[in-house]
């Protein structure tokens, strides 16, 4: 996998609606996965996106999520910037180095699908999300 720079978009309860008119438009492949799926079992939000990843036959990769519970929607900050890749890629550097006088929301470290991942807004107040792709 080579380290890939990509818009993550955050909806507020219809990101599959969304994600599959955006595949009606690109083209490409969808994969789903919903909070359910990752062991919530409050029935309001088992079924709501918690990762959407299209992938188009240009190149193109959209990446999109229902807001995770706990977590306020607000529009007009719906868009993050996603790092994911290899190890190797230098990703765990950049996390230090974007979250570095910024605000972590999540820290960087191994999560439930198995690979690392943060979430942090840096100095300029820009939203970041780095998820270092691990070895199955």
């Amino acid at each position: 996998m080579t380290t890939r720079l990509n818009p993550y978009l955050t909806f507020d309860g219809d990101a599959r609606q969304a994600m599959e008119f955006y595949q009606s438009v690109f083209g490409g492949q969808l994969r789903i996965s919903t909070f359910g799926e990752f062991g919530t079992s409050d029935p309001a939000v088992a079924d709501k996106v918690m990762h959407a990843l299209l992938n188009t036959d240009r190149g193109y990769t959209l990446m999109a999520a229902d807001t995770a519970p706990g977590m306020p929607y607000q529009p007009g900050s719906t868009m993050t910037c996603s790092l994911s890749g290899d190890p190797e890629e230098g990703l765990a550097e950049a996390w230090e180095r974007l979250s570095d006088g910024g605000t972590v929301r999540v820290p960087f470290e191994k999560q439930m699908w198995g690979d690392l991942y943060g979430m942090c807004v840096d100095r300029f107040g820009v939203p970041w999300m780095v998820n270092v792709v691990q070895s199955q």
